[in-house]
């Protein structure tokens, strides 16, 4: 009996320990799984994540499109001047500019991204000279926190003296004469971040993409590059010109690359309600690596020099949501200055505008 007792007193024992053991593993691997978390991305993945996100706005301030389209129809005037410059022996400058282009054109939207094809006016209304007529494309995209503006122009000849300073007093200051010995070839990037993208918002002012509700302001900044190639005949000014054209501004040909750092403010003004008005402007500080052939004993030299250019952006728009209408600009200025010699450069698109949005984001159609 004693035996029995003591075998029976042994299996309980193992049994209990079995048990215990076994509730324990089970206990462990609960845990154990419990305590299992997904791997987390890194943070370099998160700060990607969220620099991409850019739908991430304060409402207060930025109201979403709740439209997937729109269509558009816009006017475009494009402006242009060059001025060539030199102090020695005397100062003396000499300002160039073609007639303004007038285009009109109809374009279709998705979101913040607008195309379309727009025509030449004076091609509708009257002929014109085919070789006289220079090519022009300029892409902008605005998005909450990042902008891009893509460009290019090859003028004609068609340009015209309208200032000159430092000549014979009897030249009359209304002085404007045809010029063809003008030709120019722009192509550059600008790209910018936004700094306070949850409560300013450039779509709102350029895109109609969004609606400011209040006033905010951010600041700027970007990097652009460019590349210029100006060609100057000046045997095709007037002769009493080139008999007193300092010899510093006989320039045959220009080209300069353009690098510059830009950092700015820009500032969204809600005066009335669905009324904007917005005024930025960016300051650069450029690098200029320049190759000139010029009369003077210089003769083909490269240059490197550093300038301030300047970027301005202003727009006035109504958007109730579903209707909009406004005018924009957008001007450029660039400056090339070295020894005896400058050349000043600008150019610049005001846009008026009158367009609607279509089709209800799913989100915001009413349930039946």
């Amino acid at each position: 009996m004693k035996q029995i007792v003591l075998s029976l007193f042994l299996f309980l024992s193992l049994s209990l320990q079995a048990q215990t053991e076994g509730r324990d593993t089970l206990m462990n691997d609960s845990l154990q799984a419990d305590s299992v978390v997904p791997a987390q991305p890194s943070a370099f993945k998160r700060a990607i994540k969220k620099f991409m996100n850019f739908s991430d706005f304060d409402t207060l301030y930025i109201s979403p499109n709740r439209y997937n389209y729109a269509l558009m129809t816009t006017h475009f005037s494009n402006f242009e001047y060059y001025s060539v410059t030199s102090n020695l022996p005397q100062p003396q400058k000499l300002s160039f500019s073609p007639n303004p282009h007038n285009k009109i054109g109809l374009y279709f939207g998705w979101r913040w991204i607008f195309l379309g094809w727009s025509v030449d006016v004076d091609d509708i209304y009257r002929k014109t000279n085919r070789r006289n007529k220079g090519t022009e494309f300029d892409l902008s995209l605005y998005s909450s926190k990042l902008g891009v503006d893509i460009f290019y122009r090859r003028t004609g000849n068609n340009y015209k003296i309208h200032k000159i300073n430092g000549f014979p007093e009897d030249i009359p200051a209304n002085y404007s004469e045809n010029f063809n010995g003008i030709k120019v070839d722009i192509r550059g990037l600008n790209l910018y971040y936004i700094f306070n993208n949850r409560k300013f918002s450039y779509p709102a002012a350029f895109s109609q993409s969004t609606n400011q509700r209040r006033n905010a302001g951010s600041f700027i900044a970007g990097f652009s590059i460019s590349k210029h190639n100006l060609e100057f005949d000046y045997t095709e000014l007037p002769d009493f010109i080139l008999e007193t054209m300092n010899p510093g501004m006989k320039v045959n040909n220009i080209k300069y690359t353009n690098a510059n750092i830009s950092f700015g403010y820009a500032y969204n003004w809600v005066f009335a309600r669905n009324c904007l008005a917005c005024l930025s402007l960016t300051p650069a500080i450029a690098y200029k690596a320049s190759d000139v052939d010029a009369e003077t004993h210089e003769g083909k030299t490269w240059y490197g020099n550093f300038n301030l250019d300047f970027l301005i952006r202003a727009g006035v728009v109504y958007n109730n949501g579903k209707y909009f209408v406004g005018t924009s600009f957008v001007g450029k200025n660039y400056n090339y200055h070295r020894n005896n010699f400058s050349l000043d450069n600008g150019f610049g698109t005001l846009q008026v505008y009158v367009g609607f949005n279509l089709n209800l984001r799913k989100e915001y159609r009413k349930k039946k």
